[in-house]
């Protein structure tokens, strides 16, 4: 099927960026994918390849888009119920189980988050792109609670935009050995690839990695034990886990960052999503999500108290 070819004209007297005018455009489609298109030489302006987002328009350019007709993905959707906490015609909001991973990777090519959602909401299909439809940000395998997923491309890019301006508040639940440094904290410490083990993230000295920041505050003590609630501003990967760890208190159950002898039995790390905050589109409110602690985990607490 040949590719579709759409023809604008910018009309306004001052001066535009090509991506802006794109967006404001054509809302159907994400920033991102309007800024790819660009990259791989599919956008020209008055006749020529468009070389950056940046490009100034001015009044009277002509612009010609040639956009790819979306290709079917070969996801095949698996019908694993899931634990819907909210749902309107943009948003998907998940309660993930833990041992669920949220998108197709080496060694998990069925039974994700990604799957069980096209079988619950087909109309995600492509969304984002053909691997990761819907996904917006992601959760560990093995750290269950709140997760939102886009059914479209507006709410992707509406979803996006508020992750990137860290306007996104993402509350979880930790269950760490022994006690941080203070009852409540803020740690700064950037996040990088481990220079010695390249399958692992590690905290880097100042001026290597990328800016990460969490606070946290004491919920409840054990005699060796802390009942944490984590806030994060930023969203590395491996962030928490790596984190806690830095202050001398790993998460409990975290078989990479942890402690290898642990002193309570564990099914899985203890690390769970509790709380997500999140403007929705066409909303003028903020809405907060909340995923009461998994059974297991509070199994766990009632043992220790």
């Amino acid at each position: 099927m040949d590719d579709r070819l759409v023809e604008l004209e910018y009309t306004d007297k001052k001066e535009a960026r090509l991506d802006h005018f794109l967006v404001e455009e054509l809302p159907e489609f994400t920033r991102t994918r309007l800024q790819g298109l660009i990259a791989k030489e599919m956008v020209t302006v008055n006749g020529k390849i468009a070389k950056k987002n940046g490009l100034k328009l001015s009044q009277g350019t002509l612009i010609t888009l040639r956009i790819p007709v979306t290709q079917k993905t070969e996801l095949v959707p698996e019908n694993i119920p899931l634990d819907i906490l909210f749902e309107n015609d943009d948003v998907l909001v998940i309660n993930k189980a833990a041992d669920m991973v949220v998108h197709p990777s080496a060694g998990h090519l069925t039974g994700t988050l990604v799957h069980a959602a096209l079988a619950h909401a087909p109309e995600m299909e492509g969304i984002g792109g053909e691997i990761r439809p819907g996904v917006v940000h992601r959760l560990d395998k093995d750290t269950s609670g709140i997760i939102i997923m886009a059914k479209n491309d507006a709410a992707m890019q509406w979803l996006q935009e508020q992750f990137v301006a860290r306007s996104v508040k993402k509350s979880y639940f930790a269950l760490v050995d022994g006690v941080p440094p203070t009852p409540t904290g803020r740690v700064e410490a950037p996040i990088g690839r481990d220079p010695a083990h390249r399958k692992k993230m590690a905290v880097l000295s100042p001026g290597k990695g990328r800016e990460a920041i969490s606070e946290y505050k004491t919920l409840e003590t054990f005699p060796e034990h802390t009942f944490l609630e984590v806030s994060i501003l930023t969203g590395r990967t491996h962030q928490i886990r790596l984190h806690c760890a830095f202050v001398g208190a790993p998460v409990v159950g975290d078989t990479l960052y942890g402690r290898r002898r642990q002193k309570v039995k564990v099914p899985r790390q203890f690390l769970h999503a509790a709380r997500l905050t999140i403007m929705l589109p066409n909303e003028s409110e903020p809405r907060t999500f909340e995923a009461p602690l998994p059974k297991e985990l509070e199994d766990i607490l009632t043992e220790l108290r």
